[in-house]
């Protein structure tokens, strides 16, 4: 990497602010986005491309009312796997991600191997999703369920 590259990856102040503001609105238009953060509209527009282009935003999305859809029960299921080798691994993820229902997979290190956020309807379609799917997954020994009592933060909203 040059050291043009690298100086023209580094975030300043404006890159910052555009993530932040984008981060709790990302619907703005771009002349709103660039009052807010004290830049002219074309300026503030070549930010953005470049920081979308660059990978720092992933994208844009509608962040949904689980509850209004039916979907606020959520759990959380610790999962030990009989095996642990890299291609068992990339089994149990390519899996994991072809269930609507798991929300969030993170690999752990600790006494489990996964952690999964998983949202269903109720206990009873959890407790199916459970049994029917999420122990069926590739190389799954155990599971461990949490059930969620409420939000108190949920950077999602």
């Amino acid at each position: 990497m040059t050291e043009i590259q690298m100086i023209s990856d580094r975030l300043d102040r404006f890159d910052r602010k555009i993530l932040e503001v984008l981060a709790i609105d990302g619907r703005l238009p771009v002349t709103e986005l660039s009052r807010r953060v004290g830049l002219s509209k074309s300026p503030c527009q070549v930010r953005l491309r470049r920081l979308i282009d660059k990978g720092y935003i992933l994208g844009f999305r509608a962040v949904l009312d689980a509850a209004k859809l039916g979907q606020d029960h959520v759990a959380f299921a610790e999962v030990k796997l009989t095996d642990t080798r890299e291609s068992a691994l990339a089994a149990f993820n390519d899996a994991v991600r072809k269930v609507p229902e798991i929300e969030q997979c993170h690999m752990i290190a600790g006494s489990f191997d996964y952690l999964l956020k998983v949202r269903t309807s109720d206990i009873h379609a959890y407790r199916r999703v459970l049994g029917e799917v999420i122990s069926n997954l590739p190389h799954v020994s155990s599971t461990s369920t949490h059930v969620s009592m409420q939000a108190v933060k949920d950077d999602a909203y």
